[in-house]
C-alpha cells in the first residue's frame, strides 16, 4: 500500500494524479497507523518548515514517521518534504525532524540569482540509476539542504551555487524538485521508484 501524508500543505492532489496516471492506488492520510501500515511513504510539501512540522507533530506523524523510517521500507520527501527530514532551516530558525544531520539554507543574495529558484534545471553527478545524469527536472524553492554528510546527496544541480537536488539514505529518497510536475522524466521516476523492491 502507497501512502500520502496529508498534514494540511502541499501539492496532494498533483502527486495524486501522477500515480494515478501511472496505474497506483495511493491512500492519502492524517492517520499516524495508517503511515506505520504501508509498503511505501511519500511526504509531499510546499511553504514554511515551523508551520509543517506543527501540523505534522499536532496529528502525531512526526513520531509514526520516525517509526515508519525504522522499518527500513521505502520512503520518498518532495520539496519541502526533503527539507522537513533535517534538523534545522535557517527560515525563521525553524528545527526539522532530525532525522539526517543537516541544515536547510536559503540561496544566497547574490547579483543576477532570482530566488526563489524556479523552472527547469538539470541534475549533475548523479549516482542513481534512478536520476539520470543531465535529466531536467522541475524546481520551485528558496531554500535547499545541505547534508551534514555530502556522501548522502544522490544527485546535485545547480542555482547560483551547487546543491542537492536529491538525496538518499538507504530506502530514504528525498528530492528538492517536484517529480509530479516534471513531465515525462518526473513520471519515469515516480514509475521506477514504486517498483523498486520494498
Amino acid at each position: 500500500m502507497t501512502v500520502l501524508i496529508d498534514y494540511g500543505m502541499g501539492n496532494i492532489g498533483s502527486v495524486v494524479k501522477a500515480l494515478a496516471y501511472l496505474g497506483e492506488t495511493v491512500t492519502v492520510t492524517q492517520d499516524p497507523r495508517v503511515v506505520l501500515e504501508a509498503s511505501r511513504v511519500i511526504l509531499p510539501g510546499v511553504g514554511a518548515m515551523a508551520y509543517a512540522v506543527r501540523q505534522l507533530r499536532e496529528r502525531g506523524l512526526d513520531d509514526a514517521i520516525r517509526r515508519y523510517r525504522d522499518l527500513q521500507r521505502p520512503f520518498l520527501g518532495i520539496c519541502l518534504g526533503m527539507q522537513l527530514m533535517f534538523e534545522k532551516s535557517e527560515e525563521g530558525q525553524a528545527g526539522g525532524l532530525g532525522l539526517l544531520a543537516g541544515t536547510v539554507r536559503r540561496f544566497p543574495n547574490a547579483p543576477g540569482l532570482k530566488v526563489p529558484h524556479m523552472g527547469w534545471n538539470a541534475l549533475t553527478d548523479s549516482r542513481l540509476d534512478l536520476l539520470p545524469e543531465r535529466t531536467s527536472f522541475y524546481f520551485v524553492h528558496s531554500f535547499y539542504a545541505a547534508p551534514a554528510d555530502p556522501s548522502l546527496t544522490a544527485a546535485w544541480s545547480s542555482h547560483g551555487i551547487r546543491f542537492a537536488a536529491a538525496v538518499q539514505d538507504g530506502p530514504v529518497l528525498l528530492t528538492q524538485f517536484h517529480p509530479e510536475k516534471s513531465g515525462d522524466a518526473g513520471l519515469d521516476l515516480l514509475r521506477r521508484w514504486l517498483t523498486q523492491p520494498g
